[in-house]
């Protein structure tokens, strides 16, 4: 295990909307640095950037033209080594964005492999033999394009059209014309060249990757067989040339990304993991409504988490770049509750940026850079109170996405001047995750009551220094839960006391509680 993962907290920067330092209304590095000690002082110790690289920004840099130079509209890459730099100054760390399944259709890679005549490039996307032959049926190919250079044959995409498919290989092969194994000179081949990427930034100072689309590498692969060993092959890299890298994915599947070599996966809002019941949707488990659900939840964490002990970590993040911010459907008051179920559960936690302030999510906005509905989530970040919220100073019709127009909306500023604001609690929860061992990321965990429909959610974390236990009831009435425990210190307390009496333990309306066990 790369050791400083063990107390990890990160948070998550979108480069284009979290500071911009040159007044041109899109965010940059200097705007980083200017707010590393923002980030620090909040309690997070660590950086997830997402990509930062050279793109059209057809899809805001997930789609990428070269991998080895960073965007020239957040500075150059000396700026970007002064950024990793700065972060290690105040002992924290970065992850960059690494998107391996595609590139932009931009990238030289690309520009080769759609010449007619064989190349060294020909075999780096996955094209089929003939301009009429498609991927219909085809596992982790979203679609494909034709008709766009003289090479006969289909391109395969991962997602926009502009996004075409890295080869690496097929697991089952049913077109032999075209699709080959993983460990075919063309398959083996993409794999080395992002081992070279790799190999560029960790030189340069970055502490790993977070990987985009992770589990999608192998094409035809429905248990994902060929995918877990090519990443174990990763692994196996790292291990033997840079063994502090950390690797987290973006998989949702924690069971098969923890096997092939990654330390930390993510429970995210797509695939089987119920993430979405607890803070998104019609009724959120975390509403204090108090008609949401957390067993689908928690047993699909349970049955990710029970294999895996000991090999690795599931990550929880406060949201992220892809959905709607948990504003949309909770106040800050509910948040305060959600934050204190994300800091007291084992892996490393993510904050994505604006959600420590409660940051809302902006309905209507044009889509921008392939934003779409996820436009919302992407406005700049709000620091003050003065002009574009301190964000830019650029003429507001110049800045990258609209801010936030209510005259209302949160800001750091008025957060800090707060002593009950949102930030003032996640800077509290943080402090006493990091004070206490048994709250971080490799202490157990073992759920004591999620029932079907039912409030509270109880769980404790345990270590050699013993036991706590965490109980949260966001619903706006008492729960009560069997418990035959004995309960020592209140360690953290948001709402009423816990009460205990006649083997049952009652918790108060919209509170959460980590009290050590005696």
């Amino acid at each position: 295990m790369t050791q400083w993962l063990k107390n990890a907290i990160f948070y998550e920067i979108y480069p284009q909307s979290f500071a911009d330092s040159n007044a041109d209304g899109i965010g940059d590095f200097q705007g980083i640095i200017d707010h590393l000690d923002y980030i620090q002082d909040l309690g997070c110790n660590a950086i997830w950037m997402n990509p930062c690289f050279d793109s059209p920004f057809h899809d805001a840099g997930y789609d990428v033209a070269d991998y080895r130079k960073a965007a020239p509209r957040y500075g150059t890459n000396a700026d970007l080594k002064r950024l990793f730099d700065e972060i290690h100054k105040r002992g924290m760390h970065i992850l960059l964005d690494l998107v391996p399944g595609h590139t932009s259709w931009d990238h030289p890679w690309f520009r080769e492999s759609m010449k007619p005549e064989k190349n060294a490039f020909s075999g780096r996307y996955i094209w089929t033999d003939d301009a009429w032959k498609g991927f219909d049926g085809v596992g982790s190919i979203a679609g494909s394009l034709r008709g766009i250079s003289q090479r006969n044959g289909c391109v395969a995409v991962n997602f926009y059209s502009n996004q075409p498919s890295l080869n690496y290989g097929f697991y089952e092969i049913t077109d032999p014309a075209y699709q080959v194994s993983s460990d075919h000179p063309d398959a083996v081949a993409t794999r080395e060249a992002i081992k070279d990427v790799m190999r560029f930034w960790l030189d340069m100072g970055c502490d790993g990757f977070r990987v985009d689309m992770a589990g999608s590498l192998v094409k035809n692969d429905p248990e994902q067989k060929g995918t877990i060993a090519l990443w174990q092959n990763f692994r196996e890299f790292l291990d033997a040339e840079y063994p502090e890298a950390a690797m987290v994915s973006e998989w949702s599947q924690p069971d098969r990304s923890l096997e092939s070599g990654f330390h930390m996966d993510f429970m995210l809002h797509f695939g089987p993991s119920h993430y979405t019941d607890l803070y998104h949707g019609d009724h959120p488990y975390f509403s204090r409504e108090g008609k949401g659900n957390a067993k689908a939840f928690v047993d699909y964490y349970r049955k990710c988490y029970e294999p895996t002990n000991g090999k690795g970590m599931i990550c929880m993040p406060s949201g992220n770049h892809d959905m709607e911010r948990m504003t949309n459907w909770l106040d800050a008051e509910e948040a305060k509750i959600v934050f204190a179920f994300l800091l007291s559960l084992p892996g490393a936690p993510f904050l994505y940026y604006g959600d420590e302030i409660g940051m809302r999510y902006l309905h209507g906005l044009t889509s921008v850079e392939g934003g779409y509905i996820r436009t919302g989530t992407r406005s700049p970040m709000q620091w003050n109170r003065g002009l574009n919220a301190g964000f830019s100073a650029a003429k507001p019709e110049d800045l990258y996405i609209p801010i936030d127009p209510d005259k209302n909306r949160p800001n750091v500023q008025e957060q800090m001047e707060d002593p009950q604001s949102l930030y003032h609690e996640v800077k509290k929860l943080i402090a006493i995750r990091q004070a206490n061992p048994v709250l971080q990321s490799q202490a157990k965990i073992e759920f004591v009551y999620c029932e079907e429909n039912a409030y509270p959610l109880a769980y404790r974390r345990i270590d050699s220094s013993g036991s706590i236990l965490v109980v949260l009831n966001p619903a706006s009435r008492e729960a009560s839960f069997p418990y035959e425990g004995n309960l020592g210190n209140v360690l953290y307390q948001n709402g009423g006391a816990l009460k205990q009496e006649a083997g049952m333990l009652t918790i108060p309306e919209q509170t959460a509680v980590f009290v050590w066990e005696a």
